[in-house]
C-alpha cells in the first residue's frame, strides 16, 4: 500500500478532493493530525495568479488567527519539500467559518435544526440540489426538512439523502446560525478563561511560597549574625 493511500483512508471526511488537490490533501493530512489538527477542505482558485486554500480547525471545531499562523508554518516547509504543484502560488491558511462546509458525519449532527445547501453526485427523487433544515442523522444519511413547505406542497415532506451520494453540503448563514456561534464563541472564551485562572489549592500554594520568601531565613533575628574575631 502507497503513503497516498494510506493517508486518504486515514481521511474520516465525506466529501475529498480530486486531482492536485487530493495530492496536496494526502501531504498535509498527516502534518495536521501531528499538530492537533484536522483538514476541512482543499481548494486551488485564480485569485492573485493561483492561491492554494487549505481549511483546517481542531478537533473541537476552534480555528484561531493564531491556529491558522502555526499551521501555515508547519505546512509551508513540508509542501516546499513535496512540490505537488509545479506553478508558483500563494498558501492561504482559513478556518471553516461559520457558514462552514459540512465535511463529516460529525458536521451534520452538529448542524441539526439548521438550515442547510446540499449538492448529490446523483439524481435524488429528479433532484440533485437540497435547501432544508437538518432534522436528522446516522451512520448512513442525513434528513432535511424542506426550507419552504409551499415549494414541496406536503408539510409532512422529508428528505432523506445518503452520504455517500453528497458532493458538496455547507451552512447556510443565518440569523438563528449566527446567534448560536456567538453563543458558542462566549461558551468558549468563558471556558478558556477559567482554565487560565489557577485553582483554590494553586493559588494557596503561590500565597505560601509568596510568604516564605518574605519570611527571614532560619531563627535569626535581624542583626544578629556572627562576627569573626
Amino acid at each position: 500500500m502507497t503513503a497516498v493511500s494510506e493517508d486518504r483512508n486515514s481521511d474520516d471526511r465525506l466529501i475529498r478532493e480530486s486531482g492536485i488537490e487530493a495530492r496536496v490533501a494526502a501531504i498535509i493530512i498527516p502534518v495536521l493530525g501531528a499538530i492537533g489538527y484536522r483538514l476541512v477542505r482543499v481548494r486551488m482558485t485564480a485569485q492573485d495568479g493561483a492561491t492554494l486554500q487549505i481549511m483546517a480547525e481542531r478537533p473541537d471545531g476552534i480555528m484561531t488567527v493564531e491556529d491558522c499562523e502555526e499551521v501555515s508554518r508547519a505546512l509551508s516547509p513540508v509542501l516546499d519539500v513535496e512540490d505537488p504543484i509545479d506553478t508558483a502560488y500563494q498558501l492561504e491558511i482559513s478556518s471553516p467559518g461559520i457558514d462552514r462546509p459540512l465535511v463529516r458525519k460529525a458536521d451534520f449532527a452538529a448542524a441539526q435544526g439548521h438550515l442547510v445547501k446540499i449538492e448529490t453526485a446523483v439524481l435524488l427523487d429528479g433532484r440533485k440540489r437540497f435547501r432544508g433544515f437538518v432534522v436528522e442523522s446516522d451512520d448512513e444519511t442525513v434528513t432535511i426538512e424542506p426550507e419552504t413547505v409551499e415549494e414541496e406542497g406536503d408539510e409532512d415532506v422529508l428528505f432523506g439523502i445518503p452520504f455517500e451520494a453528497i458532493a458538496d453540503a455547507r451552512l447556510v448563514l443565518t440569523d438563528d446560525l449566527v446567534r448560536d456561534a456567538l453563543k458558542q464563541e462566549k461558551e468558549e472564551r468563558r471556558e478558556r478563561k477559567r482554565n487560565r485562572r489557577p485553582s483554590a489549592s494553586e493559588r494557596a500554594a503561590q500565597r505560601s511560597e509568596k510568604q516564605n520568601a518574605t519570611e527571614p531565613a532560619g531563627n535569626e533575628e535581624p542583626g544578629s549574625h556572627a562576627e569573626g574575631e
